[in-house]
């Protein structure tokens, strides 16, 4: 689910003397260790509220003697500002829902050529689980279309790094869009759960992963079906 595990980014402009950490990710000491060698930091920030990417926060923060965190939901830290500068870097928070309802990118310049930080928004390898109701899939097709417009360097938060965050965004809706039409055809044939789904449209799913598959059939399932309910009050009156 992680590919080769979640990548935790310390970012640091030339001359600064503080850093940012976003992502410090599970709550493991060495781990956690290595990312306090790179302090001071001024700040700790959370693209989305996944376990993998949040659980050492708050232990960080201590370590660290109070380092605030920052996070689009209020369980996990205070709120993030739209714009701030940090380490010497001028951060742009863009809100980016629908993996998870607290998704955010994160835009980074030091005054040169900006790098987007993704989360799992969009990943260095494969495809973003979508798991309804948290995530949902309307809001992803729509952040995946915001971030076309970025085509700059891409930082994820699981696998590598990628040239250009706008092409890839631009690929994961085509992929979307073609999954969607073989989730409306198997729902034509009789699928209408998200088991049925799977078995149409996943049959070659590796079993110790189908659960995501299914969460994925689950917010594909919803989000058709609130296109159809929505269709007929699009129609002109008779």
């Amino acid at each position: 689910m992680t590919l080769d595990g979640t990548n935790t980014w310390v970012l640091r402009a030339p001359g600064s003397p503080d850093a940012v950490v976003i992502d410090p990710g599970p709550d493991d000491a060495g781990h956690l260790a290595s990312i306090a060698e790179h302090q001071p930091l001024a700040a700790i920030l959370i693209t989305h509220g996944h376990h993998d990417h949040v659980e050492g926060a708050e232990t960080l923060s201590r370590m660290l003697g109070g380092v605030p965190i920052l996070a689009a939901d209020p369980k996990h830290g205070d709120a993030l500002p739209e714009r701030a500068r940090m380490a010497g870097l001028e951060v742009e928070v863009i809100p980016t829902p629908g993996h998870t309802a607290d998704s955010v990118c994160f835009s980074v310049t030091d005054g040169q050529a900006p790098a987007i930080f993704t989360g799992d928004t969009i990943l260095g390898r494969g495809t973003t689980v979508v798991a309804w109701p948290d995530g949902d899939l309307g809001d992803y097709l729509a952040s995946l279309g915001a971030l076309r417009a970025y085509k700059t360097l891409m930082l994820p938060g699981h696998g590598p790094v990628r040239s250009d965050c706008g092409e890839l965004a631009a690929a994961y809706l085509t992929h979307r869009e073609q999954r969607l039409a073989q989730v409306r055809a198997a729902m034509a044939g009789g699928a209408d759960t998200p088991e049925a789904i799977v078995d149409v449209v996943y049959p070659d799913v590796d079993p110790s992963v189908r659960f995501a598959a299914e969460w994925s059939a689950r917010a594909q399932l919803e989000y058709l079906r609130r296109e159809s309910q929505a269709a007929p009050e699009q129609l002109d009156p008779l």
